[in-house]
């Protein structure tokens, strides 16, 4: 049976490879190249998580990363245009994502005995790389480059896992409340427009 932990990297899984695959088919990629797309969104944050923890990438020992992306372009194929009118549906996605990988990443890192501050920067790494990757594979301007609050939602989830961990929590509810945390942060940020300040040059 998976773990609670494995059952939220299938459904980050999902969700992240459905924001990519959907970019990428605004962009008129073709079945193959949206698969690539939503693939790499989907285990790019992991992978990287995973070598410079160094262990053997996740994906590498379960081809179940793999059948969910493909899953995820059949989803958008067979409800493409149902998902074109919901304007939302990338966000939506793609912070769910953020969310569920946070924590996963987090999990991971204090279960091979890191700190808590190793945890958070992996956590942070496992939900944002992804998405860098895929925006470069799109000719986009990163999503963590820009005005909206991405990276730092994630550093908030690990933040709050962290807090919650000295209140002897149970597991389960820990991560749900950290990922909440992370969706929390992200979907407030976008609705009144909070950012970081701008770095002005000369």
């Amino acid at each position: 049976m998976p773990t609670f932990v494995q059952i939220i990297e299938f459904f980050g899984t999902f969700a992240f490879a459905i924001s990519g695959i959907r970019l990428a088919s605004a962009k008129q990629f073709d079945w193959f190249g949206a698969y690539v797309v939503g693939l790499v969104t989907a285990i790019g944050g992991g992978t990287i998580r995973d070598v410079l923890l160094d262990v053997t990438p996740f994906w590498m020992t379960n081809p179940v990363y793999l059948i969910c992306s493909a899953l995820a372009l059949f989803w958008v194929v067979v409800f493409g245009k149902q998902l074109v009118h919901l304007h939302n549906t990338f966000f939506i996605f793609d912070s769910i994502g953020l969310a569920l990988f946070t924590v996963v990443g987090v999990e991971k890192t204090i279960a091979l005995g890191f700190p808590f501050w190793v945890a958070i920067v992996m956590g942070s790494i496992t939900g944002a790389a992804g998405g860098v990757i895929r925006d470069i594979f799109i000719n986009e301007i990163p999503l963590i480059f820009r005005k909206e609050i991405y990276a730092m939602a994630c550093i908030v989830g690990g933040l709050v896992f962290w807090g919650c961990s000295f209140m002897n929590l149970d597991s389960m509810l820990i991560q749900c409340i950290s990922g909440f945390s992370v969706f929390l942060t992200r979907i407030l940020a976008v609705k009144y427009n909070i950012c970081l300040p701008k770095l002005k040059g000369e």
